[in-house]
């Protein structure tokens, strides 16, 4: 499946992501040399619809090609779901949950961009994605170590620490490298493909990891809300579907949330839930929601992250992520 390239396919950095898979039909590993050796890892498009690493990425390499600070391995993921402009098709797992023990036919090329990452005492790793909800820009980490927050602040003084999923990219480059994942709003937002050029170039341009910032704000995800598969949902608060969510739902992503929050109206069926699962896959629904007023609300005082109004996502992957902040 991996294709691996040592040089820049003509065109490249002209074409899209939805026109990619005409030119590289295929996940695609490229090694750049640069001034040090000990390159940077950078992943893009792991979800085919999230856009905004290969635009950033692409400017960047426009601008420096021939004349980079650092190696550069950049790993360019599911070039066929984003000629549809989807998270993954209906046939292919998704890339960013394939990176540790997954029993997938891409194990194997996941083991292999690894084992290439490891022999070349890869420096940093960047994982770049999009979000489909009204988010700030923010990073994600899953050591509290000084390199890593050093790292992710030269994104956003927001991060985010968190275990579930584990097997995400920034997990298995953890054990390597200093590594993040940055959060850069919609795709297609020009604000996130400069934001994310511009922290490119500062992680391009390091030689070394300094202490982190003290004014970093970091949140520690203590549970995954999962809408349960055989329950109906609308983003509309007056409907006659299992769960109603309000249609702004997302605009309370960092927000902190106050105990009784409605979350989600129950205009049917009071015995309707949301799933809550911790940092070791146990469902604990009963420790975040509970019945109120015709609502699921909030049990505890909880910060939200990733909350979004797209169905396809909340099917795919989840509703939204609970936060407490630790620092």
């Amino acid at each position: 499946m991996l294709k691996i390239l040592d040089h820049i396919p003509d065109k490249l950095l002209a074409t899209p992501a939805k026109q990619l898979g005409k030119v590289l039909n295929a996940p695609t590993l490229i090694h750049l040399t640069g001034k040090h050796h000990a390159p940077i890892f950078i992943s893009v498009l792991l979800h085919g619809n999230e856009t905004t690493g290969w635009d950033a990425v692409r400017q960047y390499l426009h601008q420096h090609q021939g004349q980079l600070p650092r190696s550069l391995s950049l790993f360019i993921g599911n070039v066929l779901a984003a000629e549809q402009g989807k998270r993954h098709l209906p046939d292919q797992v998704d890339f960013n949950r394939i990176w540790k023990n997954t029993d997938t036919a891409e194990e194997k090329m996941i083991q292999q961009i690894l084992a290439q990452m490891q022999s070349k005492k890869v420096f940093a790793s960047v994982d770049i994605h999009n979000n489909t909800g009204m988010n700030p820009h923010y990073a994600c980490v899953n050591k509290l170590e000084a390199d890593f927050l050093f790292l992710a602040s030269l994104f956003s003084h927001k991060v985010v620490y968190f275990l579930r999923p584990n097997t995400v990219q920034s997990m298995a480059f953890s054990s390597l490298c200093p590594a993040v994942t940055v959060e850069c709003g919609v795709a297609g937002n020009m604000d996130g493909i400069q934001h994310v050029r511009y922290f490119i170039e500062k992680v391009m341009a390091l030689t070394h990891f300094d202490h982190p910032p003290a004014y970093l704000s970091v949140y520690h995800t203590i549970a995954t809300i999962k809408v349960p598969p055989e329950f109906d949902f609308v983003f509309n608060s007056e409907c006659d579907a299992k769960l109603c969510f309000r249609e702004d739902i997302d605009t309370l992503n960092f927000c902190d949330l106050p105990v009784n929050t409605p979350i989600a109206y129950l205009p049917i069926d009071p015995s309707a839930y949301l799933y809550a699962f911790n940092e070791q896959g146990e469902e604990v629904r009963e420790q975040f929601l509970h019945y109120l007023n015709g609502s699921l609300c909030t049990k505890v005082p909880v910060m939200p992250a990733m909350l979004t109004c797209n169905k396809e996502i909340v099917r795919q992957d989840c509703l939204c992520y609970f936060m407490e902040r630790v620092i």
